[in-house]
């Protein structure tokens, strides 16, 4: 009998749970843990975003450089990048215009704005760039066919 009474005492001594003590060094534990893994995180979101846009850009030019073979001129920056989806109807009018168009549908770049063509460009023949996080023309984070290089 003094067995069983012993096996009681212990019994209530583990079913208590934790202290207040192995609470808070599991949270500082775990806070500790966020700290070294958000950032690693937030850096790839931005590397991705970064190689989304230059992967968008390259392919928006080589559909450019289709066009340009069949009309013998990119199209206009009035006409703009959509001119590569729907056959414009301002000056100057393709020669030929496949039935599906160059590219089915424009991407946003990753921060949601839209690709921005320049013809002529101020960095080269004809600019095609996205205006970056920011979401403004002509700062230092615009990423664009003049500067390709540099993010991948």
């Amino acid at each position: 009998m003094y067995r069983k009474n012993l096996n009681k005492k212990n019994n209530v001594k583990t079913n208590q749970g934790f202290s207040l003590l192995e609470l808070m060094v599991v949270i500082v534990i775990l806070g500790i843990l966020a700290s070294m893994i958000v950032p690693n995180l937030m850096g790839s979101t931005e590397r991705a975003n970064m190689q989304k846009a230059v992967s968008d850009i390259t392919t928006l030019e080589t559909s450019l450089s289709m066009y340009k073979m069949d009309n013998y001129n990119y199209p206009s920056t009035e006409q703009g990048l959509d001119a590569l989806v729907t056959e414009t109807d301002v000056e100057p009018l393709p020669r030929r215009f496949p039935e599906d168009g160059y590219v089915k549908r424009l991407p946003n770049d990753p921060w949601g704005n839209e690709y921005q063509l320049l013809n002529p460009g101020e960095h080269s023949k004809v600019d095609v760039f996205s205006m970056g996080p920011d979401g403004e023309a002509a700062t230092d984070d615009d990423i664009g066919n003049w500067n390709l290089g540099d993010f991948q």
